[in-house]
Formats: C-alpha cells, sequence, structure tokens
C-alpha cells in the first residue's frame, strides 16, 4: 500500500473512531458544547472551513482516481480471462483490481465519513444549543409559573382581607343602626315626655289664665264697690256737714 492510500486508511479510521466517541449515549450534547468551546478548538474553528473543504477535494480526486483504476484493471481482468493467457500475469491483475477496487471503498468511506463526521458535529452543536434554550425556557416557565402563583396567593389573601373588612364594615354598620335606632327611640321618648309636660304646662297655663280672668272680674266688681261705697260715704259725709 502506498503512502497516499495508508494515510486515507489512518484517516478512515480516525474518523470511525471519532464518530463512535461522539455518538457515545453517555456524553450529552451540552458537554460536547463545552468541549467545543475549549480555546484550542476556537483557534482550530477559524481553519476549519478551510480544512474541511480541502480534505472534501482530496477525496473526491482519490476517490475518482480508484474510480479510474477500477475500470481500467477490470476491463484488463476480462480480457486476459477471455484470451486465457499466462496465468501469473492474469493473478497479477487481479490483484492491481483487488487493490484498486480496495482503495475505492477507502476513497468512498472517507469521503462519506467525513461528511457524517461534518453533520454530527453541526447536530451536536444544534442540538446543545436547543437544550440550553430549552432550559432557560424552562426556567422562565418556572419562575413564571411562581410568580403566577405568589400573585394568586396575594390576591386570595386581598379578597379574603377585603371579604373580612367588608363583614366588619357589615358588622360596624349594623351595630351604628342598632345604636341609632336606640338613640331614636330615647329621643321619641323624650319627645313624648316634653309633649306630655308641654301639654300640661298648657293645662295649667290655661287653667291660671282662667284664673287669672276670674281674679280679674273679682278685683273690677270690688273696685266698682268701693268705688261706690267711697261715693256714698263722701255723700254722706257732706249732708252730715249741712
Amino acid at each position: 500500500m502506498t503512502f497516499q492510500w495508508t494515510a486515507v486508511a489512518a484517516f478512515l479510521y480516525g474518523e470511525i473512531g471519532v464518530i463512535l466517541v461522539l455518538c457515545l449515549p453517555f456524553i450529552s450534547p451540552l458537554r460536547w458544547q463545552k468541549i467545543f468551546m475549549i480555546p484550542l478548538w476556537s483557534k482550530m474553528a477559524v481553519f476549519w472551513n478551510k480544512m474541511f473543504l480541502t480534505i472534501i477535494v482530496l477525496l473526491i480526486i482519490l476517490f475518482l482516481d480508484a474510480v479510474r483504476e477500477v475500470r481500467k484493471y477490470s476491463a484488463v481482468h476480462v480480457n486476459e480471462k477471455a484470451v486465457n493467457i499466462n496465468t501469473n500475469a492474469f493473478d497479477h491483475i487481479q490483484m492491481k483490481l483487488f487493490r484498486s477496487q480496495r482503495n475505492l471503498y477507502l476513497s468512498g468511506f472517507s469521503l462519506f465519513l467525513w461528511l457524517v463526521l461534518r453533520r454530527t458535529v453541526t447536530l451536536l452543536t444544534q442540538l446543545a444549543k436547543g437544550m440550553a434554550s430549552h432550559a432557560a425556557l424552562e426556567t422562565q416557565v418556572n419562575d413564571a409559573t411562581e410568580a403566577a402563583k405568589k400573585y394568586m396567593a396575594e390576591n386570595e389573601r386581598l379578597q379574603e382581607a377585603l371579604n373580612e373588612k367588608g363583614s366588619g364594615r357589615k358588622d360596624s354598620a349594623e351595630a351604628s343602626d342598632e345604636k341609632l335606632k336606640k338613640e331614636v327611640e330615647h329621643l321619641k321618648a323624650e319627645l313624648q315626655k316634653t309633649s306630655n309636660a308641654l301639654h300640661k304646662a298648657n293645662i295649667e297655663v290655661t287653667s291660671v289664665k282662667k284664673q287669672s280672668e276670674g281674679l280679674k272680674k273679682e278685683y273690677d266688681q270690688l273696685m266698682k264697690e268701693y268705688e261706690r261705697l267711697q261715693v256714698g260715704s263722701s255723700g254722706s259725709l257732706y249732708e252730715h256737714d249741712l
């Protein structure tokens, strides 16, 4: 095996090992993302696209060369078998065909796994970002849920406080109504007493007025009698002097 195909075989085995490691189930995409964020990989990421395209071009060239070799030795193999000439030459051609087919498989699988490796790394990165965003969203949802529960609890406490305050106001209103009713009844009783006293006072005033009118009449009569007596006494005295 020449140096170039030895390098392709080693590259193929390395790709198989890397893909197997990336597919290990106990290493999460988040951990792979942390590994990819190592400064060494960050420096290599600058040349990653160029290196990827360069290796793609080299593998395609080797694959096409292997295809050409396979087609060439396949045609020679058929012709030599048809002519049925020297056995050693036929074996040599067959060995060349086997090597060209081996190189075809090496270059083809290397090219295929290189694309698979690129896609696997991209999917792992996207999955890690999705998991990180999902974790962030889940944290936000949990925080929002806790805040909603807190607000609901505060709302319930406020409603209970308002209900208690409303019932307290209702009780105080009922107590004030009872107090007002008692005061009104007391005022009614006082008013009734006052009206009775006023009625009695009016009756007494009326009786006093009647008594005063009777006394006035008696006084008038007495004055009249006094004047008559005075007139009579003055006349008798005048006759006596004569």
